[in-house]
């Protein structure tokens, strides 16, 4: 524990996890002036790191003028942590920079890779599920976690063929990942219902092989069905079967940092808000349920 900052409330007082803030929204440019006009019934705000990894400018003063009033994550799709050749060091000191300046809740990013000798592929993609390739992210997490000085949060992808030489689950590689690296988990729950599909899974068996003591955030989004497979796609609203994945997890996993992720069509604010609102009564009965 000694690599991370003491001044964290939350490890110092033995926790891996930091308590939930609550229900929150990721932070689009197209609700920029709403967060600025008037308070909204969001707990907290979720970042994408790499929007804002430049020095000055109006995104960085649109984000400082919204963080004033919301506690923000930050959540990466560059950091390529499942590379052979290990993050890249100008990209992560830019990264620490950015932490440094925003103060965030927590700092996530997506266990796969994103691109080979020096170029970027600009998509997510997924790991063989392999001893060599466990190394691999075990190695890189805790060389970020060195530099940020503080665990980092990976999120599972959504995948849409296997690799011949996986010999573990996927869920198994996880779990072992947050484990030998000592990281946290951002379980995005579309994503396992995806991949159940594309890869005829039991989904919440999945989810009840996480290691419930690491997992800091949930993501919940849309998808496009296309028939014999399903692309995750952030631009639809939440499917009925993923808010009955969702509260199988809160049962599971009880007060964990919930948000919704929408990335295209995006809809005015209220209309998130209402979708949030939604998430909120899931959890609330689900927790009920479990108690």
């Amino acid at each position: 524990m000694s690599m991370f900052r003491a001044a964290d409330n939350a490890w110092a007082h033995g926790r891996l996890t930091q308590p939930s803030p609550g229900f929150g929204l990721g932070l689009r440019t197209a609700h920029y002036a709403d967060f600025l006009a008037q308070p909204q019934r969001v707990d907290w705000l979720e970042i994408l790191s790499d929007n804002y990894m430049v020095p000055g400018g109006k995104p960085l003063r649109m984000l400082d003028a919204i963080r004033a009033h919301y506690p923000m994550a930050m959540h990466g799709v560059a950091l390529s942590i499942g590379s052979v050749e290990g993050p890249d060091r100008a990209y992560l000191q830019q990264l620490k920079q950015l932490v440094d300046h925003v103060q965030p809740l927590w700092v996530s990013d997506h266990l796969c890779w994103t691109g080979v000798h020096g170029r970027q592929v600009h998509d997510l993609m997924p790991l063989p599920y392999t001893d060599e390739a466990l190394d691999v992210v075990v190695r890189n997490v805790r060389q970020v976690q060195d530099v940020l000085g503080r665990r980092l949060v990976l999120e599972n992808v959504s995948s849409y063929v296997n690799f011949k030489q996986s010999h573990m689950s996927e869920w198994d590689f996880v779990a072992a990942v947050c484990e030998r690296a000592d990281c946290l988990l951002l379980l995005d729950v579309n994503n396992i219902y995806v991949s159940s599909v594309n890869h005829g899974f039991d989904a919440m068996g999945y989810i009840d092989r996480m290691p419930a003591h690491r997992v800091q955030q949930m993501h919940l989004a849309g998808h496009s069905h296309n028939g014999d497979h399903i692309i995750d796609t952030h631009d639809q609203p939440v499917s009925d079967p993923v808010w009955a994945l969702y509260a199988h997890a809160c049962r599971r996993f009880g007060h964990v940092a919930t948000m919704i992720e929408r990335d295209d069509h995006i809809p005015p604010l209220p209309e998130l808000i209402n979708e949030l609102d939604q998430a909120r009564r899931m959890a609330a009965g689900a927790w009920k349920e479990a108690a």
